[in-house]
């Protein structure tokens, strides 16, 4: 298995290498290099080794012009989720808190759907792309910028734990390979690499989901932006894209008919009518509980008791004293 000596080698050597180098340092290394010794040290680490030349390698990420030489794995699920229909939400770690929202629903609705939602375990919008696909019952997939055993953020070490619980967290980093600022626009290309669409929620002008959208681009892939406020810095980046010709993402369905599906039929919470006039108010767009008790009539406790419904039942979220729908 040459591709595991040289991702072994590449580790080794604090290289990126999707090729095997011409030199003598790499012959000798992996002339006393052992497979099989590497893969049964894996094993008992807890992670597996897919290797470029198998036959399991998803194939939309081994059609990129620089595929990795394997995925390392850390995870329980089939390596054959890889290969089925995903798509990559992305967007920055400083983001807005509709930004949150948008990403987390997004994550949910797609996951609900079937898709397999992709990205790279980042604070901000990533991160909120893998927790909807979980709160879905659907699977997600982290791809790390450091080696297998690491979770980065740290903050997000129970995240990485839930997602590998039922779908995989992988890296063409072996283990002990430390992040680096370099490494995580080459962990970008696998994001969009093994999707056949990507999706920006919201990034600044010069974000690393750019990044992403850029490789996503290049190899003939759809890129989806979700539009922003023209006055925030946060939309920058997004708004960009859809300058250059990214299509327009409103709702979720707009990416589930580029795959021919829809969305799950939703059953509709079952509300007092108090809650149903909140919710309806919050329906037509963010508020805070003054204004909401000012253009409902309702008193601080009867508002505070739809308001607790509301969320309860899933249909509503507050966020720094502001209430919004959830999907």
């Amino acid at each position: 298995m040459s591709e595991l000596a040289l991702a072994s080698f590449a580790a080794a050597t604090d290289a990126h290498l999707v090729g095997e180098p011409r030199s003598a340092r790499f012959a000798a290394f992996k002339a006393r290099f052992d497979p099989r010794a590497e893969l049964e040290r894996l094993r008992g680490l807890g992670f597996r080794f897919l290797a470029r030349s198998e036959p399991g390698f998803p194939p939309l990420l081994r059609a990129i012009h620089d595929p990795p030489p394997g995925l390392f794995l850390r995870g329980e699920a089939d390596t054959a989720l890889l290969a089925g229909p995903a798509v990559a939400v992305v967007g920055a770690r400083a983001c807005s808190a509709y930004g949150r929202q948008v990403a987390r629903s997004l994550g949910r609705e797609l996951a609900a759907a079937g898709l397999l939602v992709v990205s790279g375990l980042a604070r901000g919008i990533d991160a909120e792309a893998h927790r909807g696909a979980l709160e879905a019952g659907g699977v997600t997939v982290a791809v790390l910028g450091c080696g297998i055993d690491r979770d980065y953020p740290a903050a997000n070490r129970e995240l990485a734990r839930q997602v590998a619980a039922s779908g995989l967290v992988v890296s063409e980093y072996a283990p002990g390979v430390e992040p680096a600022p370099w490494r995580f626009p080459a962990r970008n290309r696998i994001v969009a690499g093994l999707c056949a669409a990507s999706v920006v929620v919201e990034a600044r002008e010069r974000s690393g989901a750019l990044i992403t959208a850029d490789f996503a681009l290049e190899e003939g892939r759809e890129v989806f932006a979700v539009p922003g406020e023209i006055t925030s810095a946060l939309s920058a980046g997004s708004n960009a894209l859809l300058r250059l010709g990214a299509t327009p993402l409103t709702c979720a369905q707009d990416v589930l008919e580029s795959y021919g599906l829809s969305a799950p039929a939703s059953t509709a919470p079952d509300l007092g009518s108090l809650a149903s006039s909140v919710f309806e108010r919050v329906r037509e767009g963010a508020v805070g509980a003054d204004e909401l008790a000012r253009t409902t009539g309702l008193g601080a406790g009867e508002l505070a008791a739809a308001l607790t419904e509301l969320e309860l039942a899933g249909v509503v979220r507050e966020e720094d004293g502001v209430y919004r729908a959830a999907s």
